[in-house]
């Protein structure tokens, strides 16, 4: 598989399993510089199993996380538009050989509805997912741009979608051109496994059966000039501690090769899918246990310091909120993740959620944890992508306009949506920060929260 050389990850980590080569409080004292790590040092912790070394590791983690984005934790909502799909990953519910499913592909009009919904709750911020396929007599980018338009069409009061992120299949570098000019925010896309036999026996059907193809998708969307990018493993199809070095061998050739990481990685954690029984391949599935998932997340977010680590409703509440602490940055809330399923009952979902929390009490949860909730989106609207990007987030500068962003994006959601008890819970939160900034800072803020109150919106630095 490009990119990814499994003899060599699995040398190391039988170099590092209980080797005295390497000190963990060292790799941890350099791990506070905010460099990241190399593969072997990564390797080393993902190795450890002792407690007190891995709340050694949480506690770098929290420190790393803080340094970096700060307080703010970024909220977002998947918004799934077809579940018809010409692949058969045996993992999941939109596999093409599930004849149980119900198949949908939302219109234009159903697209802007579902996002009205989601509007009416006070998202700003849209994954759009899709299965691959043509769908409705379109080809998969014709229909990914029509329901882009969709998004960014939908109105509710004075509240729009400010940018839609995408999570679809491989295209061309014309196609991720087009997806551009859309204009998109991140490009997002997982590897699944990089374990290539694995890869090859979990997807029997459809263009997806070719690693290669999956792995140069942001290779495409780089050269197409798309320079924010979003990568992940889906974490329980084969040994985590391969997975995750395979993901940073291949995030260490795209910055060797483009200059630039990913902004963001998930780590979503493999679970039940409609139609779908892993009892019958239990014996073939790595699943993760609780243990070993904190592990990773902290881990990722030591070695690649830079990059804003995702969550998504598969994780319980309890898990979610601990996870804050050890370097997640973004999370989505009140999830839906089958196709129309803001307005009715789920039916068809792709994987059973396990956080079905409103977005208020996300946001109440977020608060009382001791961090702000944010819905910024000024990083794209303000061309810090890419290297500009990384030149801030690397060096602990993008926490500046993250943390004055996060503030003012839950002034405005406060004054939009809040009831009696978010109110007086975020406006404590406010009052607290704004005393803690600079005077400079505060008198901008004030400001800007005066516009607010006035009825201005949208507003970002």
């Amino acid at each position: 598989m490009k990119y990814i050389d499994e003899n060599k990850i699995q040398n190391i980590l039988e170099k590092t399993q209980n080797s005295k080569s390497f000190s963990i409080d060292e790799i941890l004292e350099k791990a506070k510089e905010l460099k990241g790590l190399n593969i072997e040092e990564l390797a080393f912790l993902l190795n450890v199993e002792d407690e007190k070394d891995l709340e050694k590791i949480f506690k770098v983690a929290s420190f790393v996380k803080k340094e970096i984005y700060g307080k703010r934790i970024v909220l977002f909502a998947p918004l799934y538009t077809s579940n018809i799909c010409t692949n058969n990953c045996l993992y999941c519910s939109f596999q093409v050989n599930n004849k149980s499913l119900k198949r949908k592909a939302l219109s234009y009009d159903e697209v802007k509805t579902q996002t009205e919904i989601l509007l009416k709750t006070g998202q700003k911020r849209i994954l759009l997912v899709s299965g691959e396929s043509n769908i409705l007599d379109k080809k998969p980018i014709d229909y990914y741009l029509e329901c882009i338009k969709a998004v960014y069409d939908a109105r509710y009061k004075n509240n729009n979608i400010r940018r839609v992120n995408i999570n679809v299949a491989p295209l061309t570098i014309g196609e991720f051109k087009e997806l551009k000019n859309a204009n998109i925010g991140t490009y997002q896309i997982f590897q699944e496994t990089y374990h290539e036999k694995t890869y090859k026996a979990l997807h029997t059907l459809g263009s997806k059966k070719d690693p290669d193809k999956r792995i140069s998708a942001i290779d495409n969307a780089f050269l197409a000039g798309i320079d924010d990018v979003g990568m992940g493993a889906l974490l329980g199809l084969y040994d985590y501690k391969f997975e995750i070095l395979a993901l940073f061998m291949h995030i260490e050739a795209l910055q060797n090769i483009y200059g630039i990481g990913p902004h963001t990685i998930s780590v979503p954690r493999l679970e039940p899918s409609f139609g779908v029984n892993f009892e019958n391949d239990k014996n073939f599935y790595h699943f993760v246990s609780d243990k070993d998932f904190k592990k990773i997340v902290a881990t990722l977010r030591i070695a690649v310091p830079y990059t804003g680590l995702i969550l998504s409703t598969r994780e319980t509440e309890n898990m979610r909120n601990f996870l804050l602490n050890l370097g997640i940055s973004q999370m989505s809330a009140a999830s839906s993740v089958e196709p129309g399923g803001y307005d009715k009952k789920n039916e068809n979902n792709q994987f059973i959620l396990s956080d079905s929390r409103s977005l208020k009490e996300v946001l109440e949860s977020i608060i009382e944890s001791g961090y702000i909730p944010s819905f910024c989106t000024a990083c794209y609207r303000k061309s810090r992508t890419g290297k500009t990007f990384m030149n801030l987030a690397k060096p602990g500068n993008i926490k500046y306009n993250c943390h004055l962003n996060s503030l003012i994006t839950l002034k405005e959601y406060l004054l939009e949506f809040g009831d009696k008890n978010l109110l007086e819970k975020g406006n404590n939160l406010l009052n607290n920060e704004i005393n803690s900034l600079g005077k400079d800072e505060k008198i901008l803020l004030e400001n800007i929260f005066s516009r607010l109150e006035n009825g201005e919106r949208d507003i970002f630095l």
